[in-house]
């Protein structure tokens, strides 16, 4: 599937309500929660050590950092739409977030989006998008929250 081409605050006010999509699903290695772990410092067993998680883990092999979930949403949200005719465009915020579920090494993972509310601010766009990002296979998504976009078109 194409990402939607947004270029206005009309565009975006369009999906107002409505479900903008989903990303394709990505899959979450075990070379990626180490590379992760190595820019940010956080280097828990629990991430990084396969052999100790099986033995002693509550969840029987590695899992992914929160925030290296989080960290993937830019990626997989320009899946989902692509604003384009931009000047500038800002993560302004994440509202309600829970995690509700680890995300194993080797899950494949999706985010949904809704356009829960948008305004026109003086000519800076605020979206406000209700995510979940959905593990294959699994009833409870990783995590789900409200991201908030700053956009100021052309």
């Amino acid at each position: 599937m194409k990402p939607i081409p947004i270029g206005s605050f009309e565009e975006f006010e369009s999906y107002l309500g409505k479900e903008l999509g989903a990303s394709p699903y990505f899959q979450v290695t075990q070379k990626q929660i180490n590379q992760f772990a190595e820019a940010t410092l956080d280097h828990q067993w629990i991430h990084t050590d396969p052999v100790r998680t099986k033995a002693e883990g509550a969840f029987g092999n590695t899992i992914a950092h929160g925030y290296l979930t989080l960290s993937i949403i830019p990626y997989l949200w320009e899946q989902i739409v692509e604003v384009y005719n931009l000047k500038m465009m800002i993560n302004y915020g994440i509202e309600h977030l829970r995690f509700a579920q680890p995300v194993l090494v080797d899950s494949e993972v999706r985010l949904v989006a809704f356009l829960k509310n948008i305004s026109n601010l003086r000519g800076t766009v605020k979206a406000e998008v209700e995510v979940k990002l959905e593990i294959k296979d699994q009833a409870k998504p990783a995590f789900a929250g409200v991201l908030i976009f700053l956009y100021h078109f052309k």
